[in-house]
């Protein structure tokens, strides 16, 4: 395992805008505030929703759409830097009004309502191409 100790230097509480894009409002909120480096939760609903999977053994992300109002039971997920970029990795536990749960990478959700919790780090994290994994890690 590689590990850093990071310090915790601001906190942010925020809700969502309706009609636009969850992980992007997060990405425009940590370029607004300087953040290059931060942890999230979240809650609320969206009224659509991209998720990912993705297959160890092809190396690439399967996309599931779902074209339905879900609520967000949980989201989570960090800043990070990509490309020098603010990267919002997210996933999240959506579910249906039959309480049928969806999970996985939520790549992008138009927010109906959303809050979330947002914990800052002075230091940036950046990700790396890894080649065992073919994704984007943070260089520890």
């Amino acid at each position: 395992m590689d590990y850093r100790e990071v310090e915790a230097t601001r906190e942010f509480v925020c809700r969502l805008e309706h009609g636009r894009d969850w992980r992007e409002q997060i990405e425009a909120f940590a370029a607004d505030e300087g953040i290059d480096a931060a942890f999230f939760r979240g809650l609320g609903a969206v009224q659509d929703a991209e998720v990912y999977f993705y297959d160890q053994d092809a190396q690439e992300y399967e996309g599931v759409t779902f074209d339905e109002p879900l609520e967000v039971a949980a989201a989570v997920g960090n800043v990070s830097l990509l490309s020098g970029e603010p990267f919002a990795h997210t996933h999240a536990v959506l579910s249906r009004r039959d309480g049928e749960a969806l999970a996985g990478h939520l790549n992008a959700a138009t927010t109906f309502a959303g809050e979330l919790h947002v914990q800052a780090f002075d230091e940036p994290l950046e990700r790396e191409h890894d080649d065992t994994t073919d994704l984007d890690l943070w260089g520890l």
